[in-house]
């Protein structure tokens, strides 16, 4: 008689967690296209106010492209079990999404010192499309730097060692997407909007 062993052979269909991701993307993507299809007609109206950006969202760009660039090498890391850099990449990835936000935040302040309204009597409806639109993709960011800050502590714990890299390249896959959704939205607010 002879004997067979099952072995688990790759299928080529997609995780399960990733394809659940993926439907999410393509929704985020779809709502960011109304929110700025709904700027494009709305700067149309007579009462829309031209503005420039502060230059602090230019930084915050960078921080953001910086952190997909750490949050690759991160991914690479664990890839090759150099946990060590694993673990100070992904710290310094996470970092770097709350220097983000707060220079999202910053850049608020900004406008508000400028006299530029973002919510309430005096405001314009050119300000508050930014403040809803950014702050809406500042919200997803935080989505991400949640997910980060649950990766920084399991790279960290010493207890359960888990090699199955799915968690972070579903991690990656959402940073990167939040990332090029962001240059997406600056490009738009400095030259298309």
């Amino acid at each position: 008689m002879m004997a067979t062993s099952v072995t688990k052979k790759e299928t080529g269909r997609i995780h399960p967690h990733k394809f659940t991701l993926w439907v999410a993307m393509a929704s985020i993507i779809m709502a960011f296209a109304g929110l700025t299809s709904a700027y494009i007609v709305k700067k149309n109206q007579s009462n829309w106010l031209e503005f420039q950006l502060p230059l602090v969202f230019w930084y915050s760009t960078a921080v953001i492209i910086i952190s997909s660039v750490t949050m690759h090498l991160a991914l690479k890391s664990f890839k090759v079990r150099e946990m060590q850099r694993y673990r100070s990449l992904i710290t310094v990835t996470a970092i770097l999404g709350i220097v983000f936000t707060v220079l999202q935040y910053v850049g608020f302040q900004h406008l508000e010192k400028a006299g530029i309204s973002l919510v309430g009597a005096k405001s314009n409806p050119a300000a508050s499309f930014l403040l809803v639109i950014t702050g809406l993709h500042m919200v997803h960011v935080l989505g991400g730097v949640i997910a980060l800050l649950v990766i920084f502590f399991r790279a960290f714990r010493t207890s359960v060692k888990q090699y199955s890299p799915v968690p972070l390249e579903i991690a990656a896959t959402y940073w990167h997407f939040v990332d090029l959704l962001w240059i997406y939205l600056f490009i738009f607010y400095n030259w298309v909007g």
